[in-house]
């Protein structure tokens, strides 16, 4: 099994920090390695969410069916991989001085037989890092829409 961790303080709070991650079909708009997201379940947020999530690492395609076992609002979202990959994974938030947050990706994966282990953590590690700053740009750019709107919607008064 194969341990991946990667972490980011995020200028942003833990609230808006969690908004984003609870909005599981905007994971597409940051993550590099996600193409398309295709909920299985009626459940949209929550424990028993179910997705499949068609992948894309190099020239490696797999769907990749997750299902959330914890949802604890700002603070953990956990799911478990079922498919080629196997494992579990977790968002971790943690409060920090300023609003910002800690934002922890943690997951514990089984790869299949023809596909070593080791190269395919270092690879995934080094994509999640830039996936975590894709989603803190994200933030910031959502948080700037939001005050242009509120602008505009003040200027038309």
């Amino acid at each position: 099994m194969a341990r991946i961790r990667v972490r980011r303080t995020v200028r942003a709070s833990v609230d808006d920090v969690w908004d984003a991650l609870a909005d599981i079909p905007s994971h597409v708009e940051w993550m590099a390695d996600a193409r398309a997201i295709r909920f299985v379940s009626s459940r949209r947020q929550g424990v028993g969410t179910t997705f499949d999530c068609d992948t894309k690492v190099g020239p490696l395609r797999l769907t990749d069916r997750m299902e959330i076992t914890e949802w604890s609002p700002r603070r953990l979202l956990r799911v478990r991989h079922d498919g080629i990959v196997t494992g579990d994974g977790a968002f971790s938030l943690e409060p920090r001085r300023r609003g910002r947050t800690l934002l922890t990706w943690e997951e514990s994966l089984r790869f299949p037989l023809w596909l070593p282990s080791l190269p395919a953590s270092l690879v995934l590690r080094l994509i999640w890092i830039g996936n975590l700053r894709r989603f803190e740009r994200s933030l910031a750019l959502g948080r700037r829409r939001r005050r242009l709107l509120r602008v505009r919607h003040h200027a038309r008064r």
